[in-house]
């Protein structure tokens, strides 16, 4: 028997203490699509109560620009605890409009600001650093823990693993706890993205 889920009263879903702030690369940020991370987001806070902001960017420049506004400008800021990047690229390194930026490279940018949040990357981008990549990325950054995934896209997409990912942090905050559990309830589809935690 299917079960009914219940909507969620608006008013719950804004008053979360717990977001999820996701970056996604777009070829033009002033195309208007909705995208699957967008529809996958939606279903979160509709079925999970768990909000999010959703930013597009095309550029280096665009990429740092709305994390500024977020760490900067957004008084809730402590409450989003994943940073979830939906952008292509290789196992150390973003592209953005055909160009590369190493992990490295992101976190110079970032330095210090990214404190106790978790960056986690959709399989658009396979995440694969050596113990140095991950340790100088987390030093730098100030970030608790770097996710992803070790497999790239080949015609499954991680949004599911994703949100199931995300929507288990609501229940506990613990990172280890969390990916433990993830690897429980859905251990197939972690073995086959691969799924991955530097920390």
């Amino acid at each position: 028997m299917l079960e009914k889920r219940q909507q969620l009263p608006q008013e719950h879903v804004i008053d979360t203490d717990y977001f999820i702030y996701c970056l996604e690369a777009v070829e033009d940020v002033e195309i208007d699509t909705f995208t699957e991370a967008q529809k996958k987001l939606e279903q979160l806070t509709m079925q999970g109560g768990v909000a999010s902001i959703y930013k597009t960017c095309d550029t280096i420049e665009g990429l740092e620009d709305s994390l500024n506004a977020l760490v900067l400008g957004d008084h809730n800021f402590k409450d989003y605890e994943i940073i979830y990047l939906v952008i292509a690229g290789e196992a150390n390194s973003i592209c953005l409009n055909g160009y590369f930026y190493s992990l490295q490279e992101i976190a110079e940018i970032f330095e210090g600001r990214l404190q106790g949040k978790i960056l986690h990357f959709s399989n658009a981008k396979i995440l694969d650093l050596d113990e140095e990549e991950a340790q100088y990325f987390l030093d730098i950054t100030g970030a608790k823990g770097v996710s992803g995934y070790g497999n790239a896209y080949q015609g499954i997409t991680s949004s599911n693993l994703d949100i199931a990912f995300f929507n288990l942090f609501k229940e506990d905050d613990n990172m280890l706890d969390v990916v433990e559990e993830l690897h429980q309830r859905h251990y197939k589809m972690c073995k086959v993205l691969d799924f991955r935690l530097y920390y």
